[in-house]
């Protein structure tokens, strides 16, 4: 296939001829959509729990490391039956159940590209705004236009330009960012970080918490997208190698330089709580800022076109009636909207948005871990003609995983808070029992570990006799 035809598939199962490629191939669209500059911001936010540099550099490697083994994982069931990830959700939840969690993951893929490309324009615009000389309206222009059509381009056309550019952004995107560290090491302050204290467990695990799904645990619902395409005899372990090596690696490192640079310095870390990416510019010296725009564009790039191209897989998975390349244009036309909405015209839409999509997060928290449990039980390929039958062995729709949904998404939401805006304060009804929403407990967002636990072994109960009976077929 040239690398820059479009790809004509779209939630069919990928025939024999075209499945190619080697496990290590995952390390690159993985780690180009988790090199983003913004997990140096994130390191300050590690610290906002009120830990040591210590107890962030573990929690960023456990949550890290933790968040995309599911991930991984996940990626078996697309190694194994060579279908998008919404689609093998089928086996779980029915054939018409899956459009459940088909539509709230849509939500949120096109909500974060959104996200994500608003972020690569607003950076631009503080870059340019420090160096002076250019209008802040051209500068936001400028970083639109980059943003966009590189994330179009990529998601509309399809698995095989995504390879290769994730491959090119990914290695450019690296060898910036060590500049830029190299630009900034000077300002860590050794005495200051050590200074700090350890905190509470319960500040702890809430880091952790925060590094689950703020790093990792999003991308569960697009992970068969890209392993779709292996050789079914290719290793499970080292599909599930690269997937973790590849988006984890680069993440941890750049959470452990920013919570020390945000350590070093009470004035950044506060800056970085406003400002996330533009702060970081603070540090670096005015011949850098250009390149350090481009990096940081290109960074959010990376992983917004991983979400278009899975939110057009998953518009098609739910059944609308359309090509997956006509589904991403449709995505596009969403994502530009949005972005132009966030950057040009609503003064205060932007956090109350992501406060949305973290809503959002917990019932999908809960669908992860069921879709985790079900690839850990088969032991067999999913039945592909099943996966299009609503009379076949899968059915139409299981209530059970359904219930569970419904039961993990209550619970989840009880235990987290949502301060992103007023209208999310109803969240953390069930704080009460561990100490109310002032406890120590109020901001660890411990709601999330109880979703996953609920649909991951509400799954295994409900549904191990199930699959047992349909592999016997």
């Amino acid at each position: 296939m040239p690398v820059f035809d479009l790809e004509i598939n779209g939630p069919n199962v990928i025939a024999e001829s075209e499945r190619s490629g080697k496990a290590h191939s995952l390390f690159w669209p993985w780690a180009g959509a988790n090199v983003s500059l913004l997990a140096l911001s994130y390191g300050a936010f590690f610290l906002g729990f009120g830990i040591s540099l210590r107890q962030a550099t573990a929690a960023a490697f456990i949550g890290t490391i933790g968040s995309f083994l599911l991930v991984g994982i996940s990626s078996l069931a697309g190694k194994r039956s060579n279908a998008p990830t919404m689609v093998l959700s089928r086996a779980s939840f029915g054939v018409k159940g899956s459009r459940l969690p088909g539509a709230l993951s849509y939500l949120i893929f096109v909500g974060w590209e959104t996200v994500l490309v608003s972020l690569a324009t607003l950076a631009t615009g503080t870059v340019f705004a420090r160096i002076g000389g250019v209008a802040n309206n051209v500068a936001l222009i400028l970083g639109f236009i980059i943003a966009v059509s590189l994330t179009v381009f990529g998601g509309v056309l399809g698995f095989t330009v995504i390879m290769k550019l994730q491959k090119l952004l990914t290695i450019t995107t690296i060898v910036m960012t060590l500049i830029y560290v190299l630009l900034t090491v000077d300002n860590i302050n050794w005495n200051t970080i050590n200074a700090i204290p350890d905190g509470s467990l319960q500040s702890f695990i809430g880091a952790i918490i925060f590094g689950v799904t703020g790093i990792g645990l999003g991308w569960v619902n697009a992970a068969a997208d890209y392993s779709r395409y292996l050789p079914r005899n290719v290793s499970s372990k080292a599909v599930v190698g690269w997937t973790v090596l590849g988006a984890s690696i680069v993440p941890i490192v750049l959470v452990i330089y920013g919570a020390a640079l945000s350590g070093s310095s009470k004035e950044l870390s506060d800056a970085i709580s406003m400002d996330p990416i533009g702060a970081l510019t603070t540090l670096l010296p005015t011949w850098y800022l250009i390149p350090f725009a481009l990096v940081a564009i290109l960074g959010l790039v990376g992983g917004a076109i991983l979400d278009l191209y899975s939110s057009g897989l998953a518009l098609v998975s739910i059944g609308v009636p359309i090509k997956r390349h006509q589904a991403a244009i449709i995505d596009s036309v969403i994502m530009l909207a949005g972005t132009i909405y966030i950057v040009w015209v609503a003064d205060n839409f932007f956090y109350p948005f992501q406060g949305f999509l973290i809503t959002l997060g917990v019932p999908v928290a809960v669908w992860s871990a069921i879709f985790v449990a079900d690839v850990v039980m088969r032991k067999k390929a999913y039945s592909e003609k099943d996966l299009f039958d609503s009379k076949g062995l899968y059915g139409s729709v299981n209530k059970g995983s359904l219930l569970l949904m419904g039961v993990g998404s209550i619970i989840g939401w009880g235990f987290v808070t949502n301060t992103f805006a007023p209208w999310l304060e109803w969240q953390g009804y069930l704080l009460r029992f561990i100490g109310g929403k002032d406890g120590a407990w109020a901001y660890s967002n411990i709601g999330v570990i109880f979703a996953l636990l609920i649909g991951f072994f509400g799954h295994i109960v409900l549904a191990r006799k199930t699959i047992v009976k349909q592999e016997s077929f």
